[in-house]
């Protein structure tokens, strides 16, 4: 399936709302994505990507038939994790298994590894997230460890994987 990654435009917040209002996106992300998934929520969002300067930061919107579907964004760290960049993403759950997500990582983690002077670009999936997991090992990402009872989410403990892709593994 086609599809964009390009900045955002303030217009998208009334598609973000729609799509991000899935209790099965929420339940993957971390606790600052909420379900429900409001308009003030998408506007408070798209407002804080558009303002976004890039100095330290890529956010992109995942663009299916001229429609904000989904988001992908890499986030450099600061201090001793200023060399690296941490993923994050989501998608309307009606492109899911779709091959978006695992070209929009490949384009975004290229971007990213060119414009920001970083040699590590990790993700953090929730283990039982196989969806994620797959288009994270599909993307070229590795998985280096499970951190045990890492996370609280919704009320339960689960663990995560740390997966990450080198700059050098990417060039090559």
């Amino acid at each position: 399936m086609e599809f964009e990654l390009r900045k955002w435009k303030r217009e998208d917040a009334e598609d973000i709302a729609k799509y991000a209002n899935n209790e099965n996106i929420a339940a993957n992300l971390r606790n600052v994505f909420p379900f429900p998934y409001t308009i003030k929520d998408a506007e408070e969002y798209v407002n804080f990507c558009v303002d976004n300067n890039e100095e330290r930061q890529i956010c992109r919107a995942i663009v299916v038939d001229g429609h904000a579907v989904g988001s992908i964004g890499i986030f450099c760290g600061a201090d001793v994790y200023e060399k690296s960049g941490e993923l994050g993403y989501w998608l309307a759950e009606e492109f899911w298994k779709k091959g978006i997500m695992t070209r929009a990582v490949r384009e975004i983690s290229r971007e990213a590894f060119d414009k920001f002077d970083i040699i590590r670009i990790f993700a953090e999936p929730y283990a039982y997230n196989a969806g994620s997991r797959r288009v994270l090992e599909k993307a070229g990402f590795v998985l280096e460890g499970v951190m045990r009872n890492g996370v609280y989410k919704n009320g339960q403990v689960h663990d995560y994987c740390m997966y990450a892709l080198l700059k050098e593994d990417m060039d090559q």
